[in-house]
């Protein structure tokens, strides 16, 4: 499945499991397309070019059909500037047949304002069936058999539902990023604000159910780890329907990468802060800090190179609304999401975030190699290859109540108990590893087929896959 650009870590939408996906069929035969051994000469690029189109075409089981498609152009400008652009515009709208989609226009420019990189996105992104697996990692237990089950005998013991770990998550956002000069050729300034608002709740079970063989049960009759978790306090009242979350942004980058796509060298590195007052309608005011290092080395030119990416962030004050944990700060936000730890913008073959807490760690580190170059509709174009290895932790975790694990086993939950949900002091690195085949045309649209597979079990017990647009940083 496609899902947006990810230039610095945006995570785009993503699954977690194979899915028969026609995008895939589709890029193959794009790929094996008539191709010239030889490189031609390098054309000029001027002005405006279509940078790229493809459909949206997928199937998830829980979610139905996917549809839509994604478009992007550049400005490589007059004189040209290509491979760099001065104007790029990315526009997506895909939906499901069961509710979720993406509905995305995404402009980022060098020139509007001068001496500026600004990003402009505005979208809407309806998730039926988000992914929800508890607080601080480890410690919070994940039962793939509550939520699993056979296709040829139907539902059996101890399957619960396979929306137990989802809940419902709308989300509305208008995100302005900025980026511009502060000294020198390579030290940078940020700064941003960005208007969000989620809808949240459970997952609508009667939409969900349109077309099933084995319907889901409802809600009252099976309790999903949403539910658990409002009934417990774990989740407040105030934050359980989601609300106004209003940010401003400022930061410091160091950036000397010699190519945005793809760099073969140099160092990009960022620290900011986040801040939701209470003055911009806020439903909640809170602080965090941010930190991303990223590194580039060069091993065969051109052909292959080694990558690393290190990144932290944690609350400072206030208190982070649930729902908001798994939004992953960064500079500049050129894909559709950005969300972690878990999925393919953070730690590739763990679920999709997995990981939660009040402040968290991260590591990626890649062996990217081209071994193909071709020329595709007189498009400079190759093949690359990417072994990766991912980890992260949660560093602050979120504390539960006082004499919780009491007061949980003392609830109406099945005969369950606080040990089948919690074990406290669990958490510890996580892990994944993978492959990546990166087909790129024209040097600027690039697609990512990441293939991961996470260490322990507790963070799944299937193969990772997903779709996206450009390399992961």
């Amino acid at each position: 499945m496609l899902y947006g650009k990810r230039y610095a870590s945006s995570k785009n939408k993503y699954f977690r499991y194979m899915k028969n996906s026609l995008s895939v069929l589709l890029l193959i035969a794009i790929t094996l397309s008539p191709l010239s051994g030889q490189e031609k000469e390098k054309k000029e690029k001027v002005g405006w070019k279509f940078g790229g189109a493809l459909p949206a075409i997928t199937y998830d089981s829980n979610l139905g059909f996917q549809y839509g498609a994604l478009v992007e152009f550049f400005n490589y400008g007059k004189p040209s500037v290509y491979p760099d652009f001065l104007d790029h515009t990315y526009t997506e709208i895909s939906r499901f047949t069961k509710g979720s989609g993406i509905y995305r226009m995404m402009y980022e420019s060098f020139r509007i304002i001068p001496g500026v990189h600004w990003v402009s996105d505005l979208s809407y992104l309806p998730d039926e069936a988000t992914d929800f697996y508890g607080f601080n990692g480890y410690e919070s237990v994940f039962n793939s058999e509550w939520a699993t089950y056979d296709k040829k005998t139907g539902p059996e013991y101890p399957y619960r539902s396979t929306m137990f770990y989802r809940f419902r998550r709308n989300q509305f956002r208008f995100k302005n990023d900025f980026e511009g000069k502060l000294a020198g050729e390579y030290i940078k300034w940020s700064a941003g604000f960005a208007f969000q608002n989620f809808d949240v709740g459970s997952v609508n079970i009667e939409k969900l159910n349109k077309g099933r063989e084995y319907p889901l049960p409802a809600v009252s009759d099976s309790l999903g780890l949403f539910e658990l978790y409002r009934l417990n306090g774990l989740i407040s009242d105030n934050e359980a329907d989601g609300g106004w979350v209003n940010s401003l942004k400022f930061g410091v980058v160091w950036d000397n990468r010699d190519n945005r796509p793809n760099p073969m060298k140099g160092v990009w590195t960022e620290l900011g802060f986040e801040f939701a007052p209470g003055f911009l309608g806020n439903d909640w005011s809170f602080s965090r800090f941010y930190l991303t290092h990223r590194q580039y080395f060069t091993l065969i030119e051109r052909d292959l190179s080694f990558v690393y990416r290190l990144g932290y962030q944690t609350t400072l004050s206030g208190d982070v609304p649930f729902f908001y944990r798994s939004q992953v700060i960064t500079s500049l936000l050129t894909g559709a999401t950005n969300e972690g730890l878990g999925g393919s913008s953070t730690l590739r073959g763990v679920l999709r975030n997995r990981v939660i807490g009040d402040g968290f760690a991260y590591g990626n580190f890649e062996l990217r190699w081209k071994p193909f170059h071709f020329t595709l509709f007189n498009q400079e174009s190759y093949i690359g290859i990417n072994l990766f290895y991912d980890t992260g932790i949660v560093t602050r975790k979120i504390k539960l109540p006082e004499n919780f694990e009491a007061q949980f086993d003392q609830g109406p939950y099945n005969g369950d108990s606080f040990a089948d949900y919690f074990i406290p002091g669990e958490e510890k690195l996580h892990h994944s590893y993978g492959i990546s085949i990166m087909p790129v045309w024209g040097q600027n649209f690039v697609i990512a087929v990441d293939i991961g597979k996470a260490v322990n079990i507790q963070d799944s017990d299937k193969l990772g896959f997903s779709i996206n647009l450009n390399y992961l940083f």
